[in-house]
């Protein structure tokens, strides 16, 4: 039935509505009580349904918190194992090689002191003072001898004499000062080799106590995340979004490597594979430079993974030795043949370019100029398309690190985003138990009328009965 057809109950429009009108309020009037339950029924339903939706996000938040933190403390206690492990490795290779040589070291300490002790002894012995009586020959051989020649002339012997044996035990005494002089001069490498050896193992040392200090220091870290205190998860958790964001950061670098290192070879590839070739809505040529590529990136996460340097494939990491090196072999060799490829392949698409440009320079009748620094743009396409499939095998490092943090991040993304959501549904919730009872006053607003009336009568009643018990 139609608007119209309600307003044809009568000849006048206004007065059909008017019925219509008083009908309806009437009609609420006499419902009024059932009208009443009913929205605050629907309002305390919503509420309390909004308060359980609430009250389920909240324990979902509290689950992915509970979760988020054992990620982050495993993921934690993972990356600290992993360098306690390397120092470990390189305290054990310090020992080995530092240490290790310890007993040549000593050994050589003790034959150096035993020569220092033999050389020692030889200087000890004190070459002989010249004889004391020198001095009394010599002044009885300046006595006046002018009164007797005899004994002027043997005084003048024993003169001689005593000067040719006081000349003799002066070159006695120099060269037995020279030899005791070479003997200590002997000494002076004896002493520095042993000061090099004292040093060496004094740095030895110094290195051994620094490198404990530092594994003192990441046990103290590794302790506190397997409490699981707050402040090693402070830690984690501020960690973990650096390294998100640095490692997004490098990734969009590699993606700008492999985009520059597609724009190399897609050309040329177009020549090999045909440029009307479609697969879908994409170029055949297209597709067959993203898969070079992105059998490249997959070459060096194996490669990464059979070095150990990451753990994105633990079956990769627990294979045996010979069969890993034989990977890493394998792979590199792959790597190596893709790199040529690219590199013929840039090499092609610069010849592709010179032939476009000396066929265009035909068509508009232009003299063809040869351009003798072309070796120069053609060296630097081979260079790039050779370097760039071994630039992307590095990118498995920000990747690992980018998959491990992103697990953190959209833990705390997930926990953000409910708890949010549970203060909306409960906000909501109030607002649907205020707007029950808004609703019902607005109910009495509608059929104020007839409320009115109702008041009305009773006060008027009230009043009555009010006067017939005084009377």
């Amino acid at each position: 039935m139609a608007f119209s057809d309600f307003l044809s109950i009568t000849a006048y429009p206004t007065l059909s509505a008017a019925i219509w009108l008083v009908f309806l309020v009437a009609l609420l009037y006499l419902a009024r009580g059932s009208g009443h339950k009913m929205i605050l029924a629907i309002s305390r339903a919503l509420h309390e349904a909004m308060a359980q939706a609430a009250d389920a996000l909240g324990h979902a938040e509290k689950q992915l918190a509970t979760r988020n933190r054992e990620v982050l403390l495993a993921a934690g206690r993972e990356a600290k194992e992993r360098i306690i492990e390397r120092e470990f490795d390189r305290v054990a290779a310090s020992v080995e090689k530092d240490l290790g040589a310890y007993p040549r070291f000593q050994r050589q300490l003790s034959e150096s002191i035993v020569n220092i002790e033999q050389d020692y002894q030889k200087t000890v012995d004190v070459p002989p003072d010249p004889p004391g009586w020198v001095k009394a020959v010599d002044a009885v051989a300046k006595i006046d001898t002018r009164g007797n020649s005899l004994v002027g002339n043997i005084l003048g012997d024993i003169h001689k004499s005593l000067l040719k044996a006081h000349d003799q035990a002066m070159n006695e005494y120099r060269s037995a000062s020279r030899t005791r002089y070479e003997l200590l001069r002997r000494m002076m490498p004896t002493w520095r080799r042993i000061q090099q050896n004292l040093n060496h193992v004094t740095r030895s040392v110094e290195s051994l106590l620094e490198r404990s200090r530092s594994i003192d220091r990441h046990m103290h870290e590794y302790e506190e995340m397997v409490r699981g205190t707050d402040r090693a998860l402070q830690v984690l958790s501020s960690s973990s979004l650096v390294q998100f964001f640095v490692s997004a950061f490098v990734l969009i670098v590699a993606v700008g490597g492999a985009a520059i290192n597609f724009s190399l070879i897609a050309r040329p590839m177009a020549e090999m594979v045909g440029g009307t070739s479609f697969i879908g809505n994409f170029r055949t040529a297209d597709i067959a430079a993203l898969v070079i590529i992105l059998v490249e990136i997959s070459m060096g996460l194996f490669l990464m993974e059979s070095l150990r340097i990451t753990r994105l494939f633990p079956m990769i990491g627990a294979l045996p030795d010979k069969t890993r090196v034989r990977m890493i072999w394998i792979t590199f060799c792959i790597l190596l043949f893709l790199a040529s490829v690219e590199a013929g392949l840039a090499y092609m698409r610069e010849i592709l370019m010179q032939d476009e440009l000396a066929t265009s320079a035909l068509l508009r009748g232009g003299v063809i100029v040869e351009n003798n620094f072309a070796w120069i743009t053609t060296a630097a396409q081979m260079g790039m398309g050779f370097t760039l499939p071994f630039a992307l095998v590095f990118v498995a490092i920000p990747l690992e690190t980018f998959v491990h943090a992103l697990r953190t991040v959209v833990g705390l993304l997930g926990i953000g985003l409910l708890r949010v959501t549970g203060l909306l549904l409960r906000i909501a919730g109030g607002l649907f138990q205020v707007a029950g009872s808004v609703l019902t006053r607005l109910y009495d607003m509608v059929i104020f009328l007839p409320l009115w009336a109702e008041m009305t009568f009773s006060k008027q009643q009230s009043t009555d009965a009010y006067s017939e018990v005084r009377q």
